[in-house]
């Protein structure tokens, strides 16, 4: 362990997502931090145990690990570990991943962890597991209950469902704040300069089950956050071709090949539409365009503000 993480409260869990649930984790982390006077370090799993398990069903990631890291620094977390979930770890004892792993390679002055969170071999450990331990070896633990949002727990299952269905507004409330993503610009067909709408081109991961559509979107871009509007789709009025993200960035002039993207999605305007021509296509993306300069000048909801520059 680094020096400046020495004898850290741990918040434990998968974390996908960094959700409002999540907040309320780590947040009691940070209570017991503050009063301890010990730094706050986020311990988490990659690949997803899911996708270890079932590697035939691949799980939507909400929040990669890079995304995860910039969005824990932006929140004041002072560290992030990531235990790779392979074989040793799967096999891995309740038992022994307390004993060996948290109060052993870690040495955790506290734990918090929510109410839900199971580990081990076999799921064999609880949030109790671990506060029954913590007690024993005099250290602090919290277990975070669960938290609800228009009457129904939130989750990182429930943010998935509400990106695939469309409702972004519902899906940024569980959040906590605008949902975003980032990905690198590629190389694409170039269309969009023939029509006065030179895009960025991002391919978003197979699994990603984000609703096809068009999207007001804010982009960060070497520090800089720029606005824009965003078709995620497989263009039906030329190729129909594989899903891609491409945005276009209002009064925005350099080349953006190679570059990591973090977009923010603000609101999803419409969904795909396949037009009888390049005319009827261009006044449609000039409406698009009018749309999402006017989305995009009003503030954030005070339930999912923006999280801008990382």
């Amino acid at each position: 362990m680094p020096a400046a993480l020495t004898r850290p409260i741990v918040v434990i869990g998968n974390f996908d997502g960094l959700h409002r649930g999540h907040r309320a984790v780590i947040e009691a982390g940070r209570s017991l931090a503050l009063a301890s006077g010990r730094p706050l370090t986020v311990l988490t799993f990659d690949p997803h145990p899911r996708s270890y398990f079932r590697p035939d069903e691949p799980v939507f990631r909400l929040t990669p690990d890079p995304l995860k890291a910039a969005i824990l620094g932006h929140w004041g977390v002072d560290g992030l570990i990531i235990l790779t979930f392979n074989p040793e770890m799967a096999a891995t004892t309740a038992e022994d991943f307390v004993e060996k792993i948290l109060f052993g390679a870690i040495d955790a002055a506290g734990i918090a962890i929510g109410h839900d969170f199971h580990f081990g071999k076999g799921r064999q450990g609880s949030p109790s597991f671990i506060a029954e331990r913590a007690k024993v070896k005099r250290r602090a633990s919290i277990i975070v209950p669960p938290l609800t949002a228009f009457d129904e727990p939130v989750s990182s299952t429930a943010i998935r469902t509400a990106l695939a269905e469309g409702d972004l507004q519902h899906a940024n409330h569980l959040l906590g704040y605008r949902y975003l993503f980032q990905a690198d610009v590629r190389h694409g067909e170039k269309i969009g300069r023939t029509l006065g709408f030179p895009t960025a081109n991002l391919r978003l991961p197979p699994e990603n089950s984000l609703m096809e559509g068009i999207y007001a979107v804010r982009v960060e871009v070497d520090g800089h956050v720029h606005n824009g509007v965003a078709s995620f789709g497989r263009r039906p009025t030329f190729d129909n071709g594989a899903p891609l993200f491409e945005i276009w960035l209002m009064d925005f002039l350099g080349d953006l090949y190679g570059k990591t993207l973090t977009v923010e999605c603000v609101k999803r305007q419409r969904g795909e539409l396949k037009f009888d021509g390049v005319e009827a296509l261009i006044e449609q993306m000039h409406k698009d365009a009018a749309e999402a300069r006017a989305i995009l000048a009003a503030p954030p909801a005070e339930d999912a503000p923006s999280l801008l520059p990382l």
